[in-house]
């Protein structure tokens, strides 16, 4: 009789994986207490700070493996681990134990380690909660490295499918270089680090089953169907024989959209879709171009920012633009202002009254704004990199056109103070902003009024607007794109742009994900942006389009409160797959 499994599919282009499955346990690490000699003390601490390094070490080079087109949260979240390990509160203490009290590495760092769980245990905001979860990851990998047990485990995994609780980024990434062909949790949310960076890597994955781990034996063969959340165990030679074959027809299919990957996105009524990438290095520009993109959508700037002692010089910047903007060739490039604060600081700074919660603290334009000096030659960058193509300003987290207002005047200054140094930039640069804040949505007429483009950024409008944290895997279930108060709020910021004729587009998760296309055209928007990876796919599916048609339909999605299934409305388009 056939298991089945069932979580929340995520992935690239093949979505089906067959392998034998690879169980890893993730419980705790058994320390037992122990002591040692006082004249052995010094070379405890010695072998302490050791373990420290080279977890450190693992971690940068997890870090410089990660692929150009991984959205930034992946790095940033292993950037978060690194400042732990550096960070004396953590290391601190387990050798004051070591010294004071002769405690062995491993058990003064699990005492260490249990103390400071509890002070986040007892705290109330989720957030904060959350960097428990951190903090245990931390905490592992260097009790592996004195334990001496780090990472062998994964030269067995090439061709298996991995079996665990859960999984950090860098362990995905340090299987995918194994090989691996795919994995299932038992937790995590679509929204995840980890499941981000699954699509990005293009690995099948099944995640949040909630009991695979306990229904799945190691060494058994599996079956994961990344498209439809399911892994099936214990197949019979027909049912792996039909898998086999759709992932064959998968990879044959990927392999066909990238030869004609160069032609346009046009529906089958005539109506021209602009697909953009989303990038953050410029070493993604090679991905963006390969699949097709007409240009960058969004550029996100933050990497710039992180894991440095201090912020990026205006030279620094400006290298950076310009080797997205030459290796564009002509082809437009929006350049979102640094989205930092809150947990997210250049380099070592910390603001003192960081908020609680990050994602409604001081970050993105507010923090701009506030430090005009740490703004400013930022601005001045992307001034400069105008001259060498068609570039934007994009401006992140509106929530009021005082904002733009603000903006525009350090704008100007920078245009005043390169003109008087005699540089060149483009004059008549576009300003556009981010429509990712309910009040900004429901303001949309105002900022169309003030600004040249609008770009709807779903993740956090989806987050902000049903009030969850999106990466929060207690509430996997309300995280919904289509909700109809969400999909009110995008018609008010479409509509607000058609009013005022400037362009509107998304570059949010949703703009890359193939269902919520005919949607999406339905409701007028012509220019999506998106990871490099998921632009063969959207654009297959926009030609099987009628833009037309979707729009007379697409009215019925407005006319109940409740939640409904907008594929429905759709349900005789063909299967991209």
């Amino acid at each position: 009789m056939t298991i089945a499994c069932l979580g929340i599919g995520v992935g690239g282009s093949a979505s089906v994986a067959i392998g034998d499955a690879f169980l890893i346990t993730n419980g705790p690490i058994c320390v037992t207490p122990s002591w040692i000699k006082v004249e052995h003390i010094e070379d405890e601490v010695r072998r302490f700070e050791t373990a420290l390094q080279l977890a450190a070490a693992q971690l940068r080079g997890v870090r410089e493996q990660i692929p150009g087109d991984t959205p930034s949260d992946i790095a940033e979240f292993i950037d978060t681990h690194l400042l732990m390990l550096e960070d004396k509160a953590l290391s601190s203490q387990p050798i004051t134990l070591i010294r004071s009290e002769g405690l062995s590495a491993e058990w003064a760092l699990q005492q260490h380690r249990d103390a400071l769980i509890h002070v986040f245990e007892k705290m109330e905001d989720t957030y904060l909660r959350t960097r428990c979860d951190d903090l245990d990851h931390v905490v592992k990998r260097i009790m592996s490295i004195l334990l001496e047990q780090h990472d062998t485990h994964f030269e067995e995994l090439r061709g298996h499918i991995v079996l665990a609780e859960d999984l950090t980024p860098a362990d995905v990434i340090l299987m995918k270089n194994q090989g691996i062909a795919g994995f299932v949790t038992d937790y995590g949310g679509p929204m995840s680090h980890t499941a981000i960076l699954a699509r990005s890597l293009g690995i099948p994955a099944v995640i949040g089953t909630r009991g695979a781990t306990t229904c799945l034996q190691h060494g058994e063969r599996l079956v994961l169907d990344a498209s439809s959340g399911v892994v099936l165990a214990d197949c019979d030679n027909d049912m792996l024989a039909h898998f086999a074959k759709r992932r064959g027809a998968d990879i044959a299919r990927t392999v066909e959209l990238r030869r004609r990957g160069v032609e346009p996105a046009v529906t089958r009524d005539g109506e021209t879709i602009h697909l953009m990438a989303n990038i953050e290095l410029s070493e993604d520009v090679s991905t963006a171009l390969v699949n097709g993109a007409q240009g960058v959508g969004l550029y996100r700037t933050e990497f710039l920012y992180m894991n440095r002692v201090g912020p990026p010089s205006e030279e620094e910047h400006f290298a950076a633009y310009r080797a997205v903007v030459e290796g564009m060739q002509g082809r437009p490039i929006t350049i979102r202002t640094l989205d930092l604060g809150a947990d997210k600081q250049p380099g070592s700074r910390t603001h003192s009254g960081a908020s609680g919660n990050p994602a409604l603290g001081l970050r993105a334009i507010r923090l701009c704004l506030k430090e005009p000096e740490l703004f400013m030659p930022q601005i001045r960058a992307i001034l400069r990199a105008s001259a060498l193509g068609p570039v934007s300003i994009m401006l992140p987290m509106l929530t009021s056109t005082w904002e733009v207002e603000q903006t525009e005047h350090i704008i100007h200054q920078a245009m005043a103070q390169l003109e008087a140094e005699g540089f060149d930039f483009d004059r008549a640069i576009p300003i556009g902003g981010m429509i990712e804040v309910p009040a900004a949505a429901l303001n949309a007429r105002a900022f169309a009024e003030r600004l040249d483009f609008l770009s709807i950024g779903t993740n956090d409008l989806i987050q902000y607007t049903l009030a969850i944290d999106r990466v929060d895997e207690e509430l996997n279930y309300l995280y919904d794109p289509v909700h109809p108060a969400v999909l009110r709020l995008i018609r008010e910021v479409i509509g607000a742009a058609a009013a005022a004729d400037v362009p509107v587009s998304m570059c949010g998760e949703m703009a890359g994900e193939v269902r919520f296309i005919p949607l999406l055209v339905a409701m007028g928007l012509r220019e999506l942006s998106m990871q490099p990876a998921a632009i063969l796919d959207v654009r297959e599916q926009i030609r099987h389009l009628d833009a037309a048609r979707l729009a007379r339909t697409v009215d019925r999605l407005f006319e109940s409160f409740e939640p409904i299934d907008p594929l429905a409305l759709f349900d005789e388009l063909p299967p991209i797959h």
